[in-house]
């Protein structure tokens, strides 16, 4: 018996990231997910595809991640894909570190949509709109998704890889 407790570990399966608390409820209670790793403050990231976001967020909500910290996009470089990030914390009383956990939903260049989540967490209103007005992110169901750092007509997405930069930008209508 004692030597069945002395046996090594073999590497490969020692090198395994074990998912965290979150992820694990999460696929306990079959919220499809991917756990991607943790981060080096040892804050949970996962991968939700875009069509589970509004599932898996009313679930972390209800789990009490009642803060949405960050929103925003990263762009993975030209002819890669979009992704928006989402960090949450539990904040609660008397709590000296809040639980955090961070959600990546991976889109597509071509046509980036996300659900918003702005009706789970209002703080997403002006960050889902600046991820939409500098990588072109489309956040369907927000309430007033519009430019909020450039102007209205200008065109393009000025945060993409492959974005070039126009020569000048003509004012119209400045006074």
């Amino acid at each position: 018996m004692a030597e069945e407790e002395s046996k090594p570990v073999p590497a490969a399966e020692a090198a395994l990231v074990q998912p965290g608390k979150v992820s694990q409820w999460l696929a306990e209670n079959g919220f499809f997910h991917e756990f991607l790793e943790l981060d080096a403050n040892g804050v949970e990231i996962i991968k939700v595809p875009a069509n589970f976001l509004l599932p898996i967020s009313t679930a972390l909500y209800a789990y009490g991640f009642n803060y949405l910290q960050f929103q925003g996009g990263i762009d993975l470089g030209a002819g890669e894909e979009l992704v928006s990030v989402y960090h949450l914390l539990k904040v609660s009383d008397n709590a000296d570190r809040p639980e955090e956990i961070r959600v990546k939903v991976f889109l597509p260049r071509e046509n980036p949509s996300v659900p918003s989540v702005y009706w789970i967490w209002k703080t997403a209103d002006w960050q889902e709109r600046e991820s939409y007005d500098m990588y072109g992110i489309i956040y369907e169901g927000h309430p007033n998704l519009k430019r909020i750092l450039m102007p209205e007509d200008w065109v393009g997405w000025p945060l993409r890889k492959d974005y070039i930069s126009p020569d000048f930008y003509e004012l119209q209508n400045a006074y």
